[in-house]
């Protein structure tokens, strides 16, 4: 399939490769995460939020689980052989990811970080298309990425829609 899907031939990947692969998602996401994390402590326990919204416990593991999946999804579809087209969507969809937690908790734009999941959303969907072109279990390694994606963006539109699109 991947020759098909790239008209080249697979590469063969190391443990450096994989290692790299899965490490910068979790590494970047614990860098956020820590820099936003006396926003998340002090400001977002004052926003009115929707009953469904999930402790803030939860969504370490989660983001991590979730890192470490696509990491590991981006290292096969480069193994099989995807371009920098394919990487190039990974790659911007990641920094939409990554700018969401500073937008929303440093800065207390709700408007931009809703604007920014959106966007997310929108390179998110051809990536996984691509992913499942290059590698099925790729592909498949995306599905709850998107799905938490889906949830998260509906949680910032329903918060920004209680607080207003931007709160101090």
């Amino acid at each position: 399939m991947a020759a098909a899907a790239s008209g080249r031939p697979p590469r063969r990947g190391s443990w450096l490769t994989l290692a790299a692969s899965i490490g910068a998602p979790l590494a970047l996401g614990q860098v956020m995460g820590i820099w936003s994390l006396p926003d998340v402590a002090e400001w977002y326990p004052k926003l009115d939020k929707p009953s469904w919204t999930p402790p803030v416990w939860m969504f370490g593991p989660i983001w991590a689980t979730l890192y470490t999946a696509m990491g590991y999804a981006a290292h096969r579809v480069w193994q099989a052989g995807a371009g920098q087209s394919v990487l190039g969507l990974y790659a911007v969809q990641l920094a939409l990811n990554l700018a969401w937690q500073p937008l929303f908790f440093k800065s207390h734009d709700l408007r931009t970080a809703a604007i920014d999941i959106t966007a997310l959303l929108a390179v998110l969907v051809p990536t996984v298309r691509q992913f499942y072109k290059y590698d099925v279990l790729a592909g498949r390694l995306m599905v709850p990425y998107i799905l938490f994606s889906c949830f998260a963006a509906a949680l910032t539109y329903r918060i920004r829609s209680l607080n207003g699109p931007h709160v101090e």
